[in-house]
């Protein structure tokens, strides 16, 4: 799993990235200061798992995660047992209260696991779902004619002539993708099944 690490304190950013270094399942992307340096990060880099402190400057770890359209597996770390309750509202995997044991780490990197392994079931799927307006959409991969993106938004195009606007890059989207999808510029991606010709 690819990990993001996002905390005020020096120390616990030291710690985390050292229990996360003792498991060889685990990929350290980025360690951020705070949530605007974490934001620049998920734009460009796809992560599947982010250990976040809850109180920092500027953005509190809480409404870091509430502002993400697709945010990843949430482990928040913290010192402050009274969020506990609200964090889970938000679908978290786990709440570790500082100081935090590599044993108690360990159990919480478990059940990220697990869950990191329900996803890839899912994502196995014959369809993707998008969400667009308020609405969530069930699209066939095999319906996806290419996929276009502009800047932060992704425009998918589809057989039937619909064409669906969802919030998230390319880099994230090309990890959700079956393999007969290929980015062929920085801004497209194709069904190779579907491409007839070729110019050029």
């Amino acid at each position: 799993m690819r990990c993001l690490i996002i905390d005020d304190e020096y120390l616990a950013r030291v710690l985390i990235s050292d229990y996360v270094s003792k498991l060889p399942y685990l990929k350290l992307v980025a360690i951020c200061k705070n949530a605007s340096e974490a934001m620049e990060i998920l734009e460009k880099e796809p992560i599947d798992l982010m250990f976040l402190d809850i109180q920092m400057p500027q953005l509190t770890g809480m409404d870091f995660v509430k502002s993400l359209n697709n945010k990843p597996l949430t482990i928040f770390t913290t010192a402050y047992p009274e969020y506990a309750i609200d964090s889970y509202e938000l679908d978290i995997i786990d709440y570790l209260l500082k100081p935090i044991s590599f044993e108690r780490f360990l159990l919480s990197v478990k059940k990220a696991q697990q869950q990191f392994k329900l996803i890839q079931k899912t994502e196995q799927k014959n369809y993707i779902t998008i969400k667009s307006e308020h609405r969530l959409y069930k699209v066939l991969f095999q319906d996806i004619l290419y996929i276009e993106g502009l800047k932060e938004y992704l425009s998918f195009y589809t057989k039937q002539g619909k064409r669906i606007i969802t919030l998230e890059s390319l880099k994230a989207l090309e990890q959700k993708l079956p393999d007969n999808f290929t980015r062929i510029h920085r801004s497209y991606i194709v069904n190779r099944n579907e491409v007839k010709s070729l110019y050029g």
